[in-house]
């Protein structure tokens, strides 16, 4: 019978603390970007209504294999309850592997390293449990030889709150 008690009093606790603004969020954002669909997604609060979101992605592709990592800043502005909506810039690092079949690969080295700028605009929702379900557009403009111009990247993300 403790046990049960011990039990419930810990799940209440933690709905009651998942009611707190979190200072962290881990998850996964899930796009379908040119290259880098999934992504492990962090982040931090700032202060105020800011955060930086941290992501790192890795893609096996068809013809080549990637590694991509990013940082966006974040304005959250509350739109009613739980649901925010929020934007930012952001910048970040592509490397890429290009494979021995790619097309046209003879006009392009093996790999390579391609930075990048861009912004995010999403809404949000915050659960009463520890969780935030978002949708997000990021439109990124890289800077390299084969990733030289613009991609627009839409994705689904959710996150545990600490």
């Amino acid at each position: 019978m403790k046990r049960i008690f011990l039990f419930f009093g810990l799940l209440v606790s933690g709905l009651i603390s998942a009611q707190e603004i979190s200072n962290n969020a881990i998850g996964i954002r899930a796009g379908d970007g040119d290259g880098f669909g999934t992504e492990i997604s962090y982040q931090r609060y700032l202060g105020g209504n800011n955060r930086l979101e941290i992501d790192l992605g890795i893609e096996s592709g068809n013809n080549f294999d990637g590694f991509k990592a990013s940082g966006i800043y974040h304005w959250v502005w509350n739109i009613d309850g739980g649901f925010n909506w929020y934007a930012g810039p952001g910048a970040g690092i592509a490397f890429i592997d290009l494979d021995d079949d790619f097309p046209g690969r003879d006009r392009f080295d093996d790999s390579e390293t391609s930075l990048f700028v861009g912004g995010q605009v999403g809404i949000e929702y915050n659960f009463d449990i520890p969780l935030i379900l978002s949708l997000d557009v990021r439109p990124e403009f890289y800077f390299g030889d084969f990733r030289d111009g613009n991609d627009f990247d839409v994705a689904l993300g959710i996150r545990y709150q600490f």
